[in-house]
């Protein structure tokens, strides 16, 4: 992208919006407290089938994330691995992360309930619905690029843009861009497109991938 394009891009995405910084928020807080009160049964049931498998682990999974403006905020999630798994690391990095996924793990990651916890990370205004995903603080290639498309500039998302459009499968040149797409394009229309194709490829467990992805020559 022509770098004067891109720095107009960020000072757009900069400027105030009603419906990011206002009418967003607030659905995120009702949506959100509604998940929390709707879903409290099925996240009860996860964790205690969580802490029946392994009953001297923890349920849930605590991790620093980057959040708005590169601000640091613990994310929640349902402990899906072994405490002895590097946390410090994105799961896409592992060399074989079948050897730290428990097996109820496989199941709630496949089907997405380890997320189901940042509904609380919503409520409090750390996350939004939908955004870009929050990065470790060490991914610092992929928090490069998206400064440079202005994607920090908005909060991060339980899914997002680049999630429906190949998640796990797509190269972070292409999860960054499409995260500054979305920051630069946020409307509600494209908030519930967004949630339309999450809920679909959660049915049909598209573009969940664990581990490193081999490259290939194109």
């Amino acid at each position: 992208m022509d770098r004067k394009l891109q720095n107009a891009n960020v000072e757009q995405i900069s400027n105030f919006s009603w419906y990011r910084d206002v009418c967003k928020r607030f659905l995120d807080f009702v949506f959100s407290l509604i998940g929390i009160v709707v879903l409290a049964v099925p996240m009860l049931i996860v964790a205690i089938v969580i802490k029946v498998d392994s009953p001297k682990e923890q349920i849930l999974f605590r991790q620093k994330r980057v959040g708005k403006n590169n601000h640091e905020f613990t994310i929640y999630k349902f402990r899906s691995m072994r405490q002895d798994a590097p946390h410090e690391m994105a799961t896409k990095n592992f060399e074989n992360p079948e050897a730290y996924i428990t097996p109820v793990g496989k199941f709630i990651r496949k089907a997405s309930l380890d997320e189901l916890p940042q509904l609380f990370n919503v409520f409090m205004g750390e996350m939004s619905i939908v955004g870009p995903r929050p990065l470790i603080p060490n991914e610092g290639k992929v928090l490069e690029l998206r400064e440079e498309y202005g994607a920090n500039k908005i909060l991060p998302g339980i899914t997002g843009l680049a999630q429906v459009h190949g998640r796990d499968e797509i190269t972070d040149e292409n999860k960054a861009a499409y995260d500054g797409k979305y920051a630069l394009n946020v409307s509600w229309l494209l908030d519930l497109s967004i949630i339309f194709k999450t809920i679909l490829d959660v049915i049909h467990s598209r573009g969940v991938r664990e581990g490193k992805i081999k490259q290939k020559d194109v």
